[in-house]
């Protein structure tokens, strides 16, 4: 089937329309991250960088470690933005732009989030870097794709449903991260649920001046557990990652610097050296 033209934007140099790349232009090792800036706190750790480019919140750089090509590209903040980025990497790879049909074979990424969160546990220590086992997602993306979950996603999310199910307007997914990458590049980090928000405050069990919808939202969420699972951590982009990865065949796993205990009201002093922590492991492992 041809994809139309205003379902697949191709920009008059032939690129993707948000992320301005060429079909070439990105590796099958991807890592995002979500500050632009971050991009070259990871390629600075390249042996050789092949390109850089940019638009919008979008920053991409191109470039091998030894001989393995790398690619590293910034999200922006939240599932939304994640949508943009995720469906115009697969068409980097998946669809051929002269015909507008997708291949015959289809390739499947590597792609490794490495990114900043906040520990609803006690027993995790701030400067933890944490690998999510699974992304539960309260945000609203998945309501706009099908999506065919596994038995043990099935099972998990009877869980979930009957935990937060008295929560109002609030349709929880649940997918969980790319076996081999989480027993990789993953292997012996602490692991558990992360819950991806659609915000930062409220969505977040933050309290500033606006009067939240759900209360003790922190110990709604560390009180979960099913079986070996609880939940560990909260940011904005892992359940969209893990779940767009597995609608469109691609390998996803995401590592968070734990910069915060939501649970002991504390932020790090010391919130860039973790990140970089996080950036040399995967890099080290990738």
């Amino acid at each position: 089937m041809k994809i139309a033209e205003s379902d697949l934007i191709i920009n008059p140099d032939g690129s993707i329309y948000h992320l301005n790349l060429l079909p070439g232009d990105i590796a099958d090792h991807v890592i995002t991250v979500g500050d632009p800036d971050r991009v070259g706190d990871v390629s600075k750790y390249f042996d050789r960088i092949e390109y850089k480019k940019g638009k919008r919140e979008f920053i991409t750089h191109t470039g091998y470690i030894g001989k393995k090509r790398v690619t590293v590209i910034s999200t922006g903040i939240g599932t939304d933005n994640i949508d943009i980025v995720f469906n115009e990497l697969d068409a980097l790879v998946n669809i051929d732009f002269e015909t507008r049909k997708a291949k015959k074979t289809l390739t499947s990424l590597n792609i490794i989030r490495v990114g900043t969160s906040g520990a609803v546990q006690p027993d995790i220590p701030m400067g933890t870097i944490l690998a999510s086992s699974h992304g539960l997602g309260m945000d609203a993306l998945m309501n706009y794709y099908v999506s065919d979950p596994s038995e043990e996603e099935k099972a998990l999310m009877i869980a979930v449903q009957s935990h937060f199910g008295h929560l109002k307007n609030i349709n929880p997914y649940l997918t969980a991260a790319d076996p081999t990458l989480l027993n990789t590049i993953g292997k012996d980090l602490p692991k558990g649920i992360t819950i991806t928000a659609p915000g930062f405050y409220a969505p977040q069990g933050r309290l500033v001046r606006a009067k939240n919808s759900i209360p003790n939202f922190i110990e709604l969420i560390n009180s979960f557990n099913s079986n070996q699972y609880r939940i560990t951590n909260l940011e904005m982009e892992t359940a969209g990652i893990y779940a767009l990865a597995n609608v469109l065949g691609h390998k996803a796993l995401s590592i968070n610097a734990i910069l915060a205990s939501r649970v002991k009201f504390e932020f790090s002093n010391e919130p860039q050296k973790i990140v970089d922590e996080a950036i040399r492991l995967v890099l080290e492992r990738i």
